[in-house]
């Protein structure tokens, strides 16, 4: 009876042991194994075995990417104002031991980390800035943050802003002077717009100018060679029409008491003309009458 006893104690025992010996980590987490109280090794995912009775499994921790929101935290700029600010956090173990024994509490230590840089960071911002650079304080939240953590065993993924809340009263001047703004914009566009206009129809104008001057100069150069041409027809024309008289004159051997017949033809046109108030007779008017009259008398002319 005693040696059953014994045996069932021991198979207790045994089975207790292989119990206590035996440790699973779910994947994507790491255990923290301490044997007497110190820090020994970190499990890795899956089936492990342990010393039983003197190795402990402290907890596991999960080696996932972890995304942490803070509620609104009231924020103010370097222009004293106070704006809200929600921020969310992505971060991931990648030292189990540090993050086990190098900080209490990880998730509180992170929040007021995170809260205290994001103070920081804006309180050297202007409200304007700080509604425009959310990049830019994203970037300088992740480099302090990973710089801060990196001895706790934590890696600072991104650190992303979900809202920004600006008090009513200065969302309204926010408003009224991005109107304003609008208006100025819309005033100066219609001013250049109207300068271009103006412009371009002095361009036109003068282009009109040129090309109508430059018209009208080639007109009269036309128009002079046309009358130059015309002119030289025409004396060329007269001159052939004196040449043909010249020679029918010549050939007709006009005498003199004709010659003279025609010029007393002739001198009635002279005083033809609105503008003729005074006719002056020829010098020879004397010699040409007396020759006239020696034709009619059938007598000849007497020598000069």
């Amino acid at each position: 009876m005693e040696s059953l006893v014994a045996a069932l104690v021991v198979t207790v025992i045994a089975v207790l042991a292989l119990f206590r010996a035996v440790r699973i980590v779910p994947q994507a987490n790491a255990g923290i194994v301490e044997r007497f109280g110190r820090y020994h090794r970190a499990l890795r995912p899956g089936l492990n075995l342990v010393v039983p009775f003197i190795d402990r499994m402290k907890k596991t921790i999960d080696l996932r990417e972890q995304v942490v929101s803070f509620p609104p935290q009231p924020v103010s700029t370097s222009d004293n104002l106070v704006i809200s600010i929600d921020a969310v956090i992505y971060f991931q173990v990648v030292d189990p031991r540090a993050a086990t024994y190098e900080i209490a509490n990880l998730l509180i230590a992170v929040e007021q980390l995170t809260v205290t840089t994001l103070r920081n960071a804006v309180g050297g911002m202007d409200l304007e800035r700080t509604l425009t650079s959310r990049e830019e304080i994203n970037s300088e939240l992740r480099g302090a943050m990973d710089h801060a953590t990196g001895k706790w065993g934590v890696r600072v993924n991104r650190i992303e802003l979900k809202a920004v809340d600006v008090p009513v009263s200065i969302q309204e001047s926010m408003e009224k002077q991005m109107r304003a703004d609008r208006d100025k914009r819309a005033a100066v566009l219609s001013a250049e717009g109207q300068k271009q206009a103006a412009i371009l129809v002095a361009e036109g104008q003068k282009h009109a100018a040129v090309l109508r001057a430059r018209g009208e100069a080639e007109a009269l150069v036309l128009r002079a060679q046309a009358d130059a041409e015309a002119r030289a027809v025409r004396a060329k024309g007269e001159a052939e029409a004196i040449g043909m008289l010249c020679r029918a004159i010549h050939e007709g051997k006009p005498d003199r008491e004709f010659l003279a017949y025609q010029y007393l033809r002739t001198l009635p046109e002279i005083a033809k003309g609105d503008a003729n108030k005074v006719w002056i007779m020829p010098s020879d008017m004397g010699r040409v009458i007396e020759s006239l009259e020696s034709l009619l008398a059938g007598k000849d002319t007497p020598a000069a």
